[in-house]
């Protein structure tokens, strides 16, 4: 991405509260004009540190902060012209949701008959149009999150902010939410940054994702390639589900496939990622990634195992097995109209293809 098309850019950008413990360690960081990027990670990691930098309620310790190549470190928050969507909402009670509308339009002087004709036109962007009238009390949550990703857009913003916004609604309509924001960005091109601690929420809205771990971003990548091939052994845990076994590298062909010896004796072979041979490793592999009894061309190794639990979930069985050591290791059995041999207490083979298990750099992981 060259710079001219870069809506925002972290360059070296730290933060400190305390003036020793950096949240937010050197972050360099481009986004692209009409990209919807999201800031994912756990409690504590700089997601939404960089949010607020960039929103301007927090200041920067180092580094500069771009917005259309324009330095904002010292512009406040509301010359920025950035839109903003809090999880609570943060509606004014006492108005209609019109008025509501209506505010950041009348605080930039925008004409009357124009701050109606755009109040119009974002209640029906957001499938409200009926809702004028009413005040936020009389709206439903969901409601209410719409108002307020309306708010975020009348005013056509170049940038909007959400911050977790989805939070504090039940799973089926934080769901539909998620859709709905993500077909308005994909019709208006406006370019969106959100955070988030919930990883599958950032899989199903993203361009790219950002992981944050430490104040550090571990892996920037599409939703994809994050879950089909994460960096390290932080993301593969971050970003869905993922078998963990531990080993040592005893070899490395040139086509990166890996052979690793377990600390159970078994050998197994695995992509290397960041690994060379005599190094520990972490394998990490999908519990759909994996096969029960599969047809030995199918798979690049076999290893005996028992299955000690059966879960019925209705599209796939979830089978907890004992593995190498492990009582711990889950394969998600595709609910067919037979499951034949799949039977708690037998004992069975899994096996996978070398190229969907990952050999990943053990001292990463225990560091974590």
């Amino acid at each position: 991405m060259s710079q001219s098309e870069a809506m925002v850019r972290f360059v070296n950008v730290q933060k400190s509260y305390d003036g020793e413990t950096l949240v937010v360690k050197n972050l360099n960081l481009d986004i692209a004009k009409g990209e919807f990027l999201t800031m994912l990670g756990p409690s504590g990691s700089g997601k939404t540190t960089t949010l607020m930098m960039l929103a301007g309620f927090e200041p920067a310790t180092h580094g500069e902060i771009y917005l259309k190549d324009k330095p904002i470190n010292n512009v406040p928050p509301h010359k920025r012209g950035i839109g903003m969507v809090f999880q609570n909402y943060a509606l004014f009670p006492h108005m209609t949701v019109a008025e509501n509308l209506a505010f950041p339009l009348e605080v930039r002087n925008i004409p009357k008959a124009e701050r109606e004709a755009r109040v119009k036109k974002v209640l029906d962007m957001v499938q409200l149009p009926q809702m004028a009238s009413r005040r936020p009390g009389q709206l439903s949550g969901g409601q209410q999150q719409r108002i307020a990703v309306a708010r975020a857009l009348v005013f056509e913003p170049d940038l909007v902010l959400m911050d977790e916004p989805l939070g504090a609604l039940d799973k089926q309509l934080r769901e539909q939410m998620q859709y709905e924001i993500k077909h308005i960005h994909d019709r208006l091109g406006v370019t969106v940054v959100y955070v988030t601690h919930d990883q599958s929420e950032a899989l199903t809205m993203s361009n790219r994702i950002a992981v944050f771990n430490d104040g550090v971003v571990q892996q920037l990548s599409t939703p994809a390639e994050l879950y089909e091939r994460p960096q390290n052994s932080f993301v593969a845990q971050f970003i869905g589900e993922n078998n963990k076994l531990k080993g040592t590298v005893t070899d490395v062909a040139a086509d990166g496939t890996s052979q690793v010896k377990l600390d159970s004796g078994d050998v197994v072979k695995a992509l290397a990622v960041n690994v060379k041979k005599g190094e520990r490793t972490l394998l990490s592999v999908r519990p759909e990634r994996v096969e029960i009894n599969p047809g030995s061309q199918s798979v690049d190794g076999l290893l005996k195992g028992r299955i000690a639990e059966l879960i019925y979930l209705g599209d796939h069985i979830r089978a907890r097995l004992e593995v190498a050591g492990h009582d711990d290791f889950i394969v998600k059995v595709p609910n067919k109209a037979t499951t034949g041999g799949v039977d708690e207490g037998k004992t069975v083979h899994v096996g996978w293809k070398a190229a969907d298990c990952r050999a990943l750099d053990y001292a990463e992981f225990a560091a974590h």
